[in-house]
C-alpha cells in the first residue's frame, strides 16, 4: 500500500491516494492487467475436425508414427464462463474430463487461478474418425483464451494438448502432415480445391487412444513406402493433384486394411471407379470410409445417390460431408451446400 499523504485527512488529498493505485498494481503479472477487463465475459472457441485422414502410418526412425490431416467443414464449439471466485472448472457433458485438464493448463499459463464453467458442443460425431476429441481440447484452448482477451498460435496450442492423449493438427488451417502420439507438426502441405466425401459409416464407435495403443507394429519396408507417400502426397497438394491425393489415400486405406480389416473396401473401392471418383479416404480410427469427389462437380447429386445405392447391401449409414479448401472460410459458418436428401452426421449424446 502507498504512504498516506502527510498531515490530516484533507478532502483534496483523497483523489491524489486513488490515482496512485494503479500505478502500484501496473507491475502485478502482466497477464493479469488485460485480463481482469474481460474476465467476466464468456469466451468462445472453435475447432474444425477431420475426416479421418488423408494417409497415416510411420515414416523411417524414433517416433516415426504421423498422419495428414483431410480438415473438414464440420466444428467443435466450447463456450468458457469464467468464475474468478472459484477453484474448479467444470465441464458439461461431464465425460469431457480431458478438456477440463486442458481448460485447467491454459488458466494456470495466464496466471489465473479461478475455476469456470466449460461447455462443449458441435456436430463432430464421437468415435467415428472425425477429430472430435481433438478439436474439443483445440477450441477449449481458444475457448478459455478468448475469456482473458489471449489469442494462442498453433505451437503454444500443441504444448497445452502435449501428454493429454494422442492428438490431431486441427490447430492449423491447413492440411498438414502431423506427428499425432508426441503432438508436433510435422510439415505444412497447404491447401485442396473444395472435395466433397460421400461416406459409408460401418457403425459402431472407436476409442482412438485405445486405438492408438494397440495398433500393431509398422515394419521397415512399409515405413519407406509411406516415406514415399508422404513425398507424392505433398507434391500432390502443393499442385492441386486430385487424382494423385486419391490415389496416395487409396493406398493408405489399403495398408490399414493389414491393421485393421474394414468390411466394405472393395464395395467403395468399385464404386469410386463406378463414379469417376478420386479415390477413398478413411478413418484410419474410426468407422467411416468415402469416396473423394470434386465439390463442384455437377453430376455430385447423381453420383451421391449411386454411392448410396451400392452402400445398402452393407447396411449402415451413409452421409455426405464437405472438405475445408482453398477459398473457405475456415471458421464456423453457413453450411456449405450438399446435395439434397443426404443424411448428415450429428454429434451423438
Amino acid at each position: 500500500m502507498p504512504p498516506a499523504p502527510p498531515g490530516g485527512p484533507a478532502p483534496a488529498s483523497a483523489p491524489t491516494v486513488l490515482a496512485s493505485a494503479p500505478t502500484v498494481l501496473a507491475p502485478a503479472p502482466t497477464v493479469l492487467a488485460p485480463a481482469t477487463a474481460v474476465a467476466p465475459v464468456p469466451g468462445t472457441g472453435h475447432a474444425f475436425g477431420t475426416f479421418g485422414e488423408l494417409l497415416q502410418g510411420a515414416l523411417p526412425g524414433p517416433d516415426g508414427d504421423f498422419l495428414v490431416t483431410f480438415p473438414l467443414a464440420r466444428w467443435a464449439t466450447a463456450v468458457f464462463h469464467p468464475a474468478p471466485a472459484g477453484r474448479n472448472v467444470h465441464v458439461v457433458p461431464a465425460h469431457k474430463g480431458k478438456s477440463r485438464r486442458v481448460a485447467e493448463a491454459v488458466l494456470a499459463a495466464l496466471g489465473e487461478s479461478g475455476g469456470g464453467l466449460l461447455e462443449l458442443g458441435g456436430d463432430l460425431p464421437e468415435g467415428k474418425g472425425m477429430a472430435s476429441s481433438s478439436a474439443d481440447l483445440v477450441a477449449t484452448v481458444r475457448a478459455v483464451g478468448a475469456a482473458y482477451g489471449r489469442t494462442f498460435g498453433p505451437a503454444r496450442t500443441e504444448a497445452f494438448l502435449r501428454g493429454v492423449e494422442p492428438a490431431d493438427g486441427v490447430m492449423y488451417d491447413e492440411v498438414v502432415c502431423f506427428h499425432h502420439r508426441t503432438v508436433r507438426l510435422g510439415r505444412r502441405l497447404g491447401t485442396l480445391p473444395p472435395l466433397a466425401v460421400v461416406a459409408h459409416d460401418e457403425g459402431g464407435q472407436v476409442d482412438t487412444v485405445a486405438h492408438n495403443r494397440t495398433a500393431g507394429t509398422i515394419g521397415t519396408a512399409e515405413r519407406h513406402e509411406y516415406a514415399r507417400l508422404l513425398d507424392r502426397l505433398a507434391g500432390a497438394v502443393a499442385t492441386g493433384d486430385l487424382p494423385a491425393v486419391g490415389e496416395v489415400a487409396t493406398r493408405s486405406a489399403e495398408l490399414n486394411g493389414r491393421r485393421r480389416a474394414r468390411a466394405g473396401l472393395a464395395e467403395l473401392r468399385a464404386l469410386c471407379r463406378e463414379v469417376d471418383g478420386h479415390g477413398l479416404v478413411l478413418a484410419h480410427s474410426g468407422t467411416l470410409l468415402g469416396v473423394l469427389l470434386d465439390a463442384h462437380d455437377p453430376e455430385l447429386d447423381a453420383k451421391t445417390r449411386h454411392v448410396r445405392a451400392g452402400c445398402a447391401p452393407l447396411g449402415g449409414e451413409v452421409s455426405v460431408h464437405r472438405a475445408l479448401g482453398a477459398g473457405d472460410d475456415w471458421a464456423p459458418g453457413p453450411r456449405p451446400a450438399v446435395p439434397a436428401g443426404t443424411t448428415l452426421h450429428r454429434r451423438e449424446t
